[in-house]
């Protein structure tokens, strides 16, 4: 499932999920939930930075601002910045202690006050919607070879809770477990479970007269219900997080869909013109931490962390952009629905064109294609490949190494490339301020796992 937005087991672009906070006090670091360190990591950044404004000197002369703490004289933030966190560190956590338990029991308040919204409609009758599975061993739906679903679907869905109440029931019936995004603009999922049981699901969803989907709509992949820890069904704004109010850069605006033999034969076009092609881009809206281990050849490759910062590396690039052909890829096509759109409409490209069913369809055809390394997913695998190549390296020795692991430090949500040899002498942080004092950087972008430049070719 495209997604968004920051490394983690559920991947970022998720809303936390209250329901699986400990409100009765904090957990030890490593039985937090990766949806529970988010709250926390957002919990000590506030408390870090209301300390550090609670030092400012405030009856200074006008002019630049000062800090005094410990008997010492700060002019620079991080000058106090760097002193607060060697120093105070103890403080900090237990000023973000507190911030957490508070931040938790105002999040359930609000989700009590607001659980009406959520659907207090009258029971529903799905039992047409759901396939009869009385035929059926639960040991063919729980047991043996499975596999992964990827698939959307652009469509009015004028009870978005409705469908959602539906898709509970029939991942339950299942024994499915991934995840689901509904919102009033469509459909976006991912699922794992037994091959009987995905097959159902499939039938079950082309089966329903919203959708209209086909066979061919869903992306497989080896895996199972093993591959996600639950089943997560919501309702959203937008079933891609890119940050944009669907009613205003709509998936009807996107750029023209490419099947991947057509795609393919453009890529392999912009190849053979190699230097000579400077009015062709092949753009790749992934985020760094994905197009890292895999991409197509020559690609541009923006260094953004999660889609929502997609609109503004657009909005950052207009010239780059400017009177050029585009050729857009993602994971299963979604994301490229939405910024393609975002970038039509700022109506500097030349030609704007996207890949039908993204890298997952390409690599169906062309498993020894253009596009090299691995494939990210959004699930417990973190990537499926098609290829032996490995392009990424590990980030101690330079290595080459593309499988990823969350690193070790508690509250850090970041990805980390460590190959087995550097893991066995202890580095197993994603950055230098993780490994050496043991916490995670206040912002994920001061990472230095982060700090990448867009791979942009020397032509463009």
């Amino acid at each position: 499932m495209a997604a968004d937005d920051a490394p983690c087991p559920e991947f970022m672009d998720w809303e936390l999920d209250t329901s699986t906070c400990n409100v009765n006090g904090l957990k030890e670091e490593k039985q937090l939930s990766a949806s529970q360190r988010r709250c926390y990591s957002f919990c000590r950044r506030k408390s870090f930075a209301a300390f550090v404004a609670s030092k400012r000197d405030d009856g200074q002369e006008e002019g630049s601002p000062r800090w005094r703490c410990c008997g010492q004289t700060f002019e620079e933030h991080s000058s106090i910045h760097k002193h607060t966190a060697r120093t105070h560190d103890a403080e900090i956590r237990q000023l973000a202690q507190a911030a957490y338990q508070r931040l938790l029991s105002q999040l359930e308040e609000e989700a009590e006050t607001q659980q009406p919204d959520e659907r207090e409609a009258e029971p529903v009758d799905f039992s047409a919607w759901i396939p009869e599975t009385g035929h059926i061993s639960q040991e063919q739906l729980q047991k043996g070879p499975g596999k992964v679903l990827l698939y959307y679907r652009y469509c009015l869905v004028e009870d978005p809770h409705l469908i959602s109440a539906w898709q509970k029931a029939l991942c339950e019936t299942l024994h499915l477990t991934g995840k689901v995004r509904l919102a009033t603009e469509g459909i976006n999922g991912t699922v794992g479970g037994t091959n009987t049981a995905t097959d159902l699901y499939i039938d079950a969803m082309r089966s329903h007269p919203l959708f209209r989907m086909e066979e061919e709509d869903f992306k497989t992949s080896d895996g199972g219900a093993e591959c996600f820890k639950d089943m997560k069904v919501g309702v959203y704004k937008e079933i891609v997080p890119m940050g944009m109010d669907p009613d205003v850069i709509s998936y009807q605006l996107a750029g023209v869909p490419l099947e991947p033999e057509e795609f393919h034969e453009e890529v392999q076009a912009l190849l053979a013109e190699g230097d000579w092609c400077s009015d062709t881009i092949l753009l790749d809206c992934r985020n760094f931490y994905e197009s890292k281990i895999g991409q197509f050849t020559q690609c541009l490759a923006p260094s953004i962390r999660k889609f929502s910062y997609f609109p503004d590396y657009v909005d950052q690039n207009l010239d780059l952009f400017r009177d050029k052909k585009v050729l857009m890829y993602c994971t299963g096509g979604i994301r490229c629905e939405r910024g393609s759109a975002y970038l039509r409409s700022k109506d500097v490209c030349k030609e704007v064109y996207q890949l039908k069913g993204g890298i997952h369809k390409y690599l169906e055809r062309f498993p020894d294609g253009f596009y090299r390394g691995k494939l990210f997913v959004f699930d417990e695998r973190y990537a499926i490949s098609s290829n032996s190549d490995v392009i990424s390296d590990c980030r101690y020795c330079g290595c080459p190494w593309d499988q990823y692991q969350l690193c070790s430090t508690a509250f850090c949500c970041q990805l980390v490339l460590s190959c087995p040899a550097c893991r066995r002498d202890g580095r197993t942080a994603c950055c230098p301020t993780c490994q050496t004092k043991g916490q995670a950087p206040l912002h994920r972008e001061e990472c230095e796992c982060t700090d990448g430049r867009p791979r942009i070719p020397q032509d463009v």
